[in-house]
């Protein structure tokens, strides 16, 4: 068995701090813990309720997060906490005694259109994935048990998951009206009957950010090495832009910023990669935004197709 290892990180709200394992300590089941009684199937989750600023708990897929208190600083606590949590895992002990966890839900599936006549959206009742993952061919798959079983039908190109859907862009080869049954029942049964939608693999394999995003392809740099202004761009693509782009089956990522030309470069993934419309969603949406908002400093937005 692989020793735990774990990342403290921080998040948008000052008193949550993000503990991140590099293995999956839940599958497709999410965990909120508001005091010891309620953290009955998770022993982890009861040894962290003995420290007195801990207020809540969750546990999700790779990462444990903990709201505490105001009567300490995180500053103080944290690297505590994280050694904790990595001693217990290292034992051996589990997080979650799944014969004590809330009993399985149905799965169901339900297909959206999307605004890339090639992408479906395959959207399920539970939580699928922390972050985004985008998959172009089965050798990209390799570490997602899912996306490899879809890339054996004859008519998917790519595979994209993120929160609880699965995007899959079809080739040309068959409508969907021909296949959408198809593949959200074959998605459905592979979901209920408890198979891996990713392993561990996947989680050292990828750059996973602060957000848990696949970012591969992006050129990042730390969150340290940004400008000012980039910064201001990251912040307003995370809080007005993904929302809407998710919805629509998409993933948009911020790439770089071009001093001399004023140009933002994004890469699109998911139902945006190809997307006809993608590129009036760019000049019309995104670009206008930035314009707007960053008063003159930005001038135009690139796409690169993830």
């Amino acid at each position: 068995m692989s020793q735990f290892n774990i990342e403290i990180s921080k998040t948008s709200n000052p008193n949550i701090v993000k503990f991140t394992a590099n293995s999956f300590l839940t599958r497709a089941s999410s965990y909120e813990f508001k005091n010891i009684d309620e953290a009955k199937p998770s022993p982890l989750a009861q040894q962290l309720f003995y420290l007195p600023f801990v207020k809540t708990v969750y546990i999700s897929q790779n990462f444990i997060a903990i709201e505490k208190y105001n009567i300490v600083a995180w500053e103080d606590v944290q690297q505590e906490v994280a050694d904790s949590i990595m001693e217990y895992l290292n034992a051996g002990k589990p997080a979650i005694l799944e014969q004590n966890a809330t009993k399985k839900v149905p799965v169901s599936i339900y297909a959206e259109s999307t605004p890339n006549p090639s992408v479906m959206k395959f959207v399920a009742n539970k939580p699928l994935a922390t972050g985004s993952f985008e998959f172009k061919n089965i050798d990209d798959a390799v570490h997602s048990p899912l996306a490899k079983a879809l890339f054996s039908f004859p008519f998917v190109k790519e595979i994209f998951i993120s929160a609880n859907y699965v995007s899959v862009m079809k080739y040309n080869v068959a409508e969907w009206q021909e296949i959408s049954m198809e593949l959200r029942e074959f998605i459905r049964k592979f979901i209920e009957d408890g198979k891996p939608v990713l392993n561990d693999e996947i989680l050292n394999a990828t750059n996973v950010t602060e957000h848990g995003i696949s970012e591969k392809k992006s050129s990042q740099k730390t969150e340290k090495e940004y400008s000012a202004l980039e910064k201001e761009i990251i912040s307003i693509l995370e809080e007005y832009i993904k929302p809407a782009v998710a919805s629509d089956g998409g993933h948009i990522l911020f790439d770089s910023f071009q001093e001399d030309t004023k140009t933002v470069k994004v890469i699109l993934q998911g139902a945006c990669s190809g997307c006809p419309s993608s590129t009036i969603t760019l000049k019309n949406g995104i670009e206008t935004m930035l314009k707007e908002m960053l008063h003159g400093q930005v001038n135009q937005v690139v796409a690169i197709n993830g």
